[in-house]
């Protein structure tokens, strides 16, 4: 729901243009001049404000600048006449969001209102996640004083001003989402939206949808238009976490994206230009799946014009005791309560789901040394699973049989839960479920 002022010295409009976006949901005022709604606009708050161009004796230019002086962030689309069409133009170099051409088709101007609401709930989430991850927080979870984390990020820093495509490489829980957002923020898109799609958490058909959106009628409930992730990216970047589990299908499309620079929505026929750039993360072993007929080589070359590596925390052990003490300082705990015994046993276990596991594991140690308490060895679950099982000497080592087995134990650990053994092993449900299915692990009922 937003708040939205229409302005036009036509009562019909003004009543037409209302009664559609109430429905939609909206609450709306209206004003049939512009000094009427200037008054307005220094009194209250819009989203958006929809005006006609030509008014007397304030006009839609002269009211863009009141509403652009009072609140920047309002976005303004002007209503006009095909022969006003290049005054419309320079005032969007004045900041109007866009203009519509008189007479017009209702859902254009329904559609045009969900596209900027929708862009203006990016911005707002992407300036949340700015200040979240900037300066300190969240980016700790990847930052650290090893040589390989100053490597990593000695190559976001290269990376970052070009347009190239970016794939992430690593495990679960290492930080790839962050350092998309590093790229993002350190880019000339840093202006505009990130946008970021899980492509493991949705079946093929919503995904398809998701990404690239679908036009009314197009699929049974497709009740409306909906853009897709691709088009609310215009301008800025589109991160797709989890890129190995896309089918064959929608590789196919994603290549014609990053081929092309286009993209048609679901059940649609226009063209639709892509200003993006795309950053892409995977943990699985893509070599691996073109091999096996899984992965579109293709597709590989295009991803991976500058591939990146995120280490795991196994990897850069000395960075755990700083990245122990600013999940604590967060909780509101310092490093000095842990006992040297806890933090010797954080430096030795191996951390299969990374930083995430570590995150959740001080966060857990905080909970149950309550009231200012020492954090030791009892308050870390880690004693049994803190080091790898040893191998006698000339004993294989199969990871196949190695990832059967942690499935497993975290299986017993959540008493058979999906969703709590896939948080024990720091991955996705269904990345859990399609390794299950591989190693002909029974998947049960347990959720």
């Amino acid at each position: 729901m937003a708040n939205i002022l229409v302005v036009d010295d036509e009562v019909k409009m003004c009543v037409i243009l209302q009664g559609m976006l109430e429905e939609r949901g909206h609450r709306v005022a209206t004003a049939q001049d512009g000094r009427k709604a200037q008054e307005l606009v220094a009194g209250q708050e819009f989203e958006v404000v929809i005006t006609d161009l030509k008014m007397s004796p304030v006009d839609g230019l002269q009211l863009l600048q009141a509403v652009k002086k009072a609140s920047p962030e309002t976005e303004v689309v002007l209503m006009t006449a095909y022969a006003s069409v290049q005054t419309a133009i320079e005032a969007m170099k004045q900041g109007a969001y866009d203009y519509i051409i008189k007479p017009f088709d209702l859902d254009e101007m329904g559609l045009l209102v969900d596209r900027i609401l929708e862009k203006k709930r990016l911005v707002l989430e992407n300036r949340q996640l700015r200040e979240q991850v900037g300066g300190n927080r969240g980016r700790e979870m990847v930052a650290g004083k090893s040589p390989q984390m100053k490597e990593l990020f000695a190559l976001v820093d290269k990376v970052a001003p070009s347009d190239v495509t970016v794939l992430i490489r690593g495990e679960s829980g290492t930080g790839k989402e962050l350092v998309a957002e590093a790229i993002h923020r350190r880019s000339p898109r840093a202006g505009g939206p990130l946008v970021a799609v899980n492509c493991a958490a949705l079946t093929e058909t919503l995904l398809d949808s998701e990404l690239f959106g679908h036009e009314k009628g197009a699929f049974t409930g497709a009740v409306k238009k909906k853009l897709g992730r691709f088009e609310l990216a215009q301008g800025g970047t589109i991160f797709l976490d989890e890129i190995g589990d896309v089918t064959a299908a929608l590789q196919a499309k994603l290549l014609r994206v990053l081929q092309e620079k286009t993209f048609v929505r679901v059940g649609g026929t226009e063209t639709i230009t892509a200003n993006i750039r795309l950053i892409a993360a995977t943990n699985r072993d893509l070599e691996q799946a073109i091999g096996q007929g899984h992965f579109r080589e293709d597709l590989y070359y295009r991803l991976s014009v500058f591939p990146i590596r995120v280490p795991p925390l196994r990897e850069r052990r000395e960075d755990i005791p700083d990245l122990a003490g600013f999940f604590l300082q967060k909780r509101g705990r310092r490093f000095e309560d842990i006992d040297p015994e806890a933090v010797d046993q954080l430096m030795h276990y191996d951390w299969p789901g990374n930083v995430r596991e570590l995150e959740n594991v001080i966060e857990r140690a905080v909970i149950l040394a309550a009231g200012g308490e020492t954090i030791g060895l009892t308050h870390l679950p880690l004693s049994s699973r803190s080091t790898p099982q040893a191998v006698s000497p000339g004993e294989e080592l199969n990871l196949e049989r190695l990832e059967r087995q942690s499935i497993l134990q975290a299986l017993q650990k959540s008493g058979g839960n999906k969703s709590g053994a896939a948080r024990l092993l720091g991955i996705t449900r269904r990345t859990l479920y399609s390794r299950m299915e591989r190693l002909g692990l029974r998947q049960g009922s347990g959720d």
